[in-house]
């Protein structure tokens, strides 16, 4: 896992190849159907271009009725090729007639793929979580989704030296010992808060929750305001703002306000900026700094960082 870290920056300079390119044709919406670590590249790219025409879709089959989806592409993207979830959508498009593309790296997706002579992306398998494969999956769906500058922005950021952030890393893992993080961003952020939440899940194999401003301040928030008869029950988390200086003056405001009064209660509070000249060093110094903070996480409690037992379990019991 360590590795994987810090050869992250590597997967800037991979050059997505499109199989059966001719056949992906224009298209006025796009379905991104994808579980856990696979849809986390849609996400991004949604912050990277929040006017892109697309759909995420975590969940078996499809969002809309046929009929609504005569002029879109469904993308099924799954990493390991086999998700349960992600195979039934396909299938679905198939049955309907709706276009289709793939993204993995291998497994029953793209033999299906290959078989219906759809166009096809089949990422590099170097023997790495799907939560690890970031920049592989992104780029990918942007060549698929014919995004451009963004592959241009993205080559240009493969400069990212993951080690730079593992000191900072540590030091935040070293604040959480004990504790139960929750990770707080505003809405536009909300997917790097999300990834911050499951690195914790996965690789520091702790709970960790995350939410956004504005909108825990109508009803999360009063969650913790701390009383005798509940104090046990919030003393143990730890809550992480995400800020960032291009937020709406307003939701800098109220993480301003709400870290005095969660501090006011003893609760504790870790502000961690995003910085970077451009947008997606911003956001990927932050992924970075969250693999950091969740591998020494799983440091700190003396276990495996890589592999997701508890899921393979599931996955193994849920298809006797």
């Amino acid at each position: 896992m360590q590795e994987a870290i810090k050869n992250f920056s590597e997967q800037f300079s991979y050059q997505p190849e499109i199989q059966n390119k001719e056949k992906l044709l224009n298209y006025q919406w796009c379905i991104l159907v994808g579980m856990g670590g696979s849809h986390l590249a849609a996400d991004i790219l949604k912050i990277y271009n929040p006017s892109v025409h697309m759909t995420i879709h975590e969940d078996y089959g499809l969002p809309y009725p046929a009929e609504m989806l005569k002029n879109s592409l469904v993308i099924a993207s799954s990493y390991s090729g086999n998700t349960e979830e992600v195979i039934d959508a396909y299938k679905k498009a198939k049955e309907q007639g709706i276009a289709l593309a793939a993204v993995s790296v291998g497994g029953k997706l793209i033999e299906m793929a290959k078989e219906d002579g759809i166009p096809y992306i089949q990422l590099p398998d170097t023997g790495i979580q799907p939560r690890s494969a970031l920049g592989f999956s992104l780029k990918a769906l942007m060549a698929l989704m014919k995004e451009d500058k963004g592959l241009e922005e993205l080559n240009m950021i493969s400069d990212i030296n993951p080690e730079d952030f593992e000191e900072e890393g540590r030091s935040i893992a070293k604040s959480l010992q004990g504790k139960v993080p929750a990770i707080y961003s505003s809405q536009v952020n909300q997917p790097i808060a999300y990834n911050w939440k499951i690195k914790f899940n996965e690789t520091g194999k702790i709970p960790a929750f995350y939410n956004v401003f504005p909108e825990l301040n109508h009803n999360e928030m009063t969650g913790f305001d701390v009383v005798d008869s509940t104090k046990k029950l919030s003393e143990n988390m730890c809550f992480i703002f995400l800020r960032d200086e291009l937020d709406n003056p307003r939701i800098k405001k109220r993480m301003q306000v709400m870290k005095k009064l969660f501090e006011d209660r003893k609760l504790q509070v870790l502000d961690v900026e995003l910085r970077g000249d451009n947008l997606f060093k911003k956001i990927f110094s932050s992924l970075i700094l969250a693999d950091w903070a969740a591998y020494h996480t799983a440091e700190f409690y003396g276990l495996e960082p890589e592999q997701v037992p508890m899921v393979e379990e599931f996955k193994k019991l849920i298809t006797e």
